[in-house]
Order: C-alpha cells, then structure tokens, then sequence
C-alpha cells in the first residue's frame, strides 16, 4: 500500500517540476533580455549575436521553450554565462552547503519546537508557558533579515564569539543555522503545545489516568505519539517557507549555497544557472513533502486506512 501510494505521488512529480519549469521560463523572458543585461556597454556585434545563439534567443519564444524541455529532460541547462561552466554543475556545488545549513537549521527548529511545546502544555498557564509561548509569538513576527543582523552585531562584532560569516567550520554554521530555525521554531511550540492539550482531554488519555498510569507515562506513551502527527503535517507545508528562508540566510551570512548562488545569478541574468537553481529547489520541496507524506502513513494507521 506504502509503495503503491510513493508510485502515484512518484508520477505526479514531472508534472509539477514541468509547470516550475514553465514558470521559470517565462518569468525569465519577461524580465528582460539577458544579453542586454549581461553584457557591459562595451560590447560588440559579434559577443551580442554570438550570446544570443548561445541563448537561443534567435529561436522564436515557443521553439525556445521547447529546446529548454528537450535539455531540461537530458539535464543540461546550458553553460553558466558568469562560472564558464555547466549550470548543473555550477549548482550542485552549492548543493551540499545548502543541505547543511538547512538540516541543521530544521533539527534545531523541530527539537527545541517540540520541548518547547512539551514545557509549555505541561506546566500550562504557569510561568514557563507564559514566557515561552510569548517569546514564540513575538518570534512569529521577527524578520529572518532583521534577526541575522542583529545576532551579527551582538555575537559577532561586539562579543567577537563567532565570525560573521564564512563556510567549513562549526563555529561558521552556528549564526546562519539559529537564523534559520527561528522561522520555523515559534511554530513548531505552538503547534506542539496545542496538540498535547487538545490530546489530554481525549478519553485513551483520562482512560490511562483511571487505570493508575503516571501524568508522565501517560504523557510519553499514549499522547507524544499522536502528538507528532500535526508537527509532521506542519512540516510539509513549512518546507518551502525554509528554503526561502535559506536563500535570505545565506545572502546576509555569505553563505555559499544554493540560495546565494540563486541571487546572485538574478542580478547578473545568469538564465542557465537560474533555471537550474530553481529547479533544484523544487525538486527539494516536492521530495521533501512526499518523505513527510510517507512519514505520516507509517507513524498513522488511520491514513494508511483512508
């Protein structure tokens, strides 16, 4: 049933990765032209009709759609205008910073999301459900931009504990991936906090209690586990928002991923590079939704069932 249900998701993938492609494109050629763009005003005849070929830009807009298919299906977006290279290579060089930051950042936001929410619904309406719940909606509202800024300026210029930016070591990742998780983090409490709640009204739950069983048995065994399914669901729909949220983060840290690689090749109309930048991150997102999907079949016999 599980391999059935990935096979139908499985077939719906092209579908969806072809009308990013599509969008991709045409948002590209309304843009404006890239060889106007991209190359400076002392440019000649020959670098603009020899960019243009490159482009296909010679080709009227429906043959050039096609022509990005027919290499979209080969995986070949073309050569980078800026790297000299190919743009998928170009961007899977990036690939793996991305993927770094970006499980770093959703581990943290998920494990200290759930404690969070666990504190909060145990010790409900006392002091620590106050602070922390205030401190996860005021963190709702905080920009991501706003807060790395800001951690930059305390932790790094005046403390000089961590750099402000830079790749390779631990003590790099630690600014870029709490700016990161703090768009999910807030979240992930108040979901986690709603749920138990909602859970220990339940009568499995005043069942258990009457049997004699512990508030913390109870609370482990019978309610965290049908807790885990909204944090799953939220966090299928929340994997987009962090891979926006990573292109932010790594433009202000200088990171060197997918999402600063992504700004960069816009402003200097880098086309094959973009196209592959987005693409890729697509990919992520509709990957990442359907492992969540399947998640949730295997920890809910109810969706198995339905």
């Amino acid at each position: 049933m599980i391999l059935g249900y990935i096979l139908r998701r499985l077939a719906f993938l092209p579908v969806t990765l072809l009308l990013v492609a599509f969008a991709t494109f045409v948002v590209l050629r309304l843009t404006g032209n890239p060889v106007d763009i991209f190359l400076d005003i002392n440019r000649t005849p020959e670098q603009v009709a020899a960019l243009t070929k490159r482009l296909h830009l010679d080709e009227p807009i429906p043959i050039q759609f096609l022509i990005f298919l027919r290499d979209l299906l080969q995986g070949d977006f073309g050569e980078s205008l800026q790297f000299n290279n190919s743009a998928s290579a170009v961007v899977w060089g990036r690939v793996g910073a991305t993927l770094q930051l970006a499980g770093t950042a959703l581990g943290l936001a998920v494990f200290l999301g759930v404690l969070g929410g666990i504190v909060c619904a145990v010790w409900r309406d006392r002091a620590a459900d106050a602070i922390i719940s205030s401190i996860a909606v005021a963190g709702q509202s905080m920009p991501s931009f706003w807060l790395g800024m800001l951690l930059i300026e305390f932790f790094a210029l005046q403390m000089r504990w961590l750099p402000t930016s830079g790749y390779g070591e631990p003590r790099h990742l630690v600014l870029p991936a709490v700016t990161l998780a703090t768009i999910l983090l807030p979240n992930f409490v108040l979901i986690t906090r709603t749920s138990i709640l909602e859970l220990m009204s339940e009568q499995f739950v005043v069942t258990g209690r009457s049997k004699g069983l512990s508030r913390k048995r109870v609370l482990f065994t019978h309610v965290l586990p049908n807790a885990v399914n909204p944090v799953l669901s939220f966090l299928g729909v929340q994997v987009g928002t962090l891979m926006a949220g990573s292109i932010i983060t790594e433009t202000i840290y200088a990171w060197p991923g997918v999402g600063r690689l992504l700004i960069g090749s816009i402003s200097n109309r880098d086309v094959p590079v973009v196209e592959a930048a987005v693409f890729f991150i697509a990919t992520a997102i509709a990957l990442a939704n359907l492992t969540v999907d399947v998640l949730q079949m295997l920890i809910d016999p109810r969706i198995r069932r339905a």
